[in-house]
């Protein structure tokens, strides 16, 4: 059964090019489905290359103007863009839950975080400041100044099908470019609906665009996109293997990159922590979205004083949720987006348990939910060795780990590839500094589990990826600097 929706025209079946909804010439279609139903939703067309190209092209003629428009102009439209989401909030939050299965109270949160990216840009982009600078030469002047980088494809992953568009459209819209985005082919509805409210909003033609492609079809637009010596910058979300391949493919045009990529994200309960608070925002962390988040807590560290009764409390806790489809109400977490998701929890569950870890809370597959429910799984006494602790599950099972010192959790925490989020629990400002400051992380949360926010920078470090979106520095990415030296600015004739 489909959602009934306020505003119908939110739904959009064709991409998004120069302002119009293009008739795509393709004879290759792909399908959208409810996770949660298995039923169709929608089916979009599959772009050809060619079409990709144009809208490429459509890209850089609309960048000429665009660049040169006023930046209280490009306010005022990001402005007006945030009004328009948060004035279809619940049609847009229910889009979400329809394409990618999430309940609607987190698909409404995602909604409104969402929309803050245009508040806050809607803003930075009246305040993008360069500097004067005084250089050895005394008759010199150096100013700098911040010029938008050009064409920016923006991709974008299934597990916050409107929040990632945004957290990457609104910099680049706010620092004068243009911007091709290509959603996931589960989740593409969200994208297309942006798309619809930022032509209401008022953005010129060509300025936001928003291609389709398959699963099939996606390496040969990502392709594209690197290969293009027009587009300037990527923009991407997803798992570092892809994210590397971008960047090898991007080597030829040496483009600005933005790599948003897996996590592997440590929680550290020491003993002196408020565990009750403690064990709430660790379950919130763990299993927001069931766990489908890049800074979701993949390994929960806890030390030896408190171990055993914050397994116990936490197990409560994931006795409380009520698992269903996300359209009902009172349900607090609903289904995975693909098949794919619950066999690499069943591989890293069956991993752990046959090297020994212990099964505190079974959970597993609920057919008669439908084929993509599953119940969160706990499981304790996990060593380094397993694979849980080692790969990022992105799905619902936690990982429960004991530790005595700071100085070993630490080693721990550390030995990964990965740097994204990283969530510190205690009262001692002596484990807090010592944690965050030696935490090879991004992001360092502290007695929370829940921190995005568009003031913050949120990005990652090692093969978590680089750059950052959101706060200050969100439109750096998007700009590049340039520098003009004055001569003789106190010559007299």
């Amino acid at each position: 059964m489909a959602p009934t929706f306020k505003n119908p025209d939110l739904i959009k079946t064709k991409p998004f090019i120069n302002g119009e909804w293009f008739e795509s010439k393709s004879s290759k279609s792909f399908s959208v489905f409810d996770p949660a139903t298995g039923e169709k939703i929608a089916e979009l067309p599959d772009q050809t290359p060619e079409e990709i190209d144009y809208a490429i092209q459509v890209s850089e003629d609309a960048y000429r103007k665009y660049k040169l428009t006023s930046t209280y102009d490009r306010s005022k439209w990001s402005r007006n863009l945030y009004n328009l989401i948060m004035e279809n909030v619940d049609d847009l939050a229910k889009i979400i839950t329809w394409e990618n299965g999430k309940c609607l109270t987190d698909a409404t949160g995602e909604i409104k975080y969402a929309a803050s990216y245009f508040e806050w840009f809607a803003e930075e982009a009246k305040r993008n400041y360069g500097h004067t600078i005084q250089p050895s030469n005394q008759n010199n002047k150096v100013i700098t100044y911040k010029q938008p980088v050009g064409v920016v494809g923006l991709l974008c992953p299934f597990n916050f099908p409107s929040a990632m568009g945004a957290r990457k459209a609104a910099p680049a819209l706010a620092a004068g470019c243009t911007a091709i985005l290509k959603p996931d082919a589960q989740t593409p509805l969200s994208s297309l609906a942006l798309a619809y409210l930022a032509d209401k909003a008022g953005f010129p033609k060509g300025v936001f665009n928003v291609v389709l492609v398959s699963a099939e079809s996606t390496p040969t637009c990502g392709l594209k996109f690197c290969e293009s010596k027009v587009i300037k910058k990527i923009s991407f979300t997803g798992s570092t293997p892809v994210g590397k391949l971008l960047m090898k493919q991007s080597s030829s045009t040496l483009k600005k990159l933005s790599m948003e990529l897996g996590g592997n994200a440590p929680v550290i309960v020491f003993d002196d922590a408020k565990l009750d608070i403690a064990v709430e925002q660790a379950v919130a962390s763990k299993f927001r979205s069931l766990g489908q988040t890049c800074v979701c807590a993949n390994r929960i560290y806890i030390q030896s004083g408190v171990y055993n009764e914050f397994c116990r409390k936490f197990v409560e806790k994931v006795k409380n949720f009520k698992i269903g489809n996300g359209f009902e109400p009172g349900v607090t977490h609903a289904c995975l987006i693909n098949e794919r998701s619950i066999t690499k929890v069943e591989d890293h569950l069956q991993d752990a348990i046959q090297k020994g870890a212990k099964v505190l809370l079974k959970g597993g597959r609920l057919p008669e939910l439908g084929p993509l429910f599953y119940a969160p799984s706990v499981v304790c006494d996990v060593t380094q060795d397993m694979r849980v602790i080692n790969e990022e599950t992105f799905g619902p099972l936690a990982a429960l780990v004991k530790f005595d010192t700071k100085e070993e959790v630490l080693h721990w925490c550390n030995d990964t590839p990965f740097g994204l989020a990283s969530y510190v629990f205690s009262e001692s400002l002596n484990n807090i500094w010592y944690m965050s400051e030696y935490l090879e992380s991004g992001m360092v949360s502290v007695n929370t589990g829940i921190f995005t926010d568009a003031a913050m920078p949120f990005g990652g470090v090692k093969e978590s990826g680089f750059g950052r979106e959101g706060s200050l520095y969100g439109m750096d990415d998007y700009t590049v600097v340039k520098s003009i030296t004055l001569g003789n600015v106190y010559h007299h004739d």
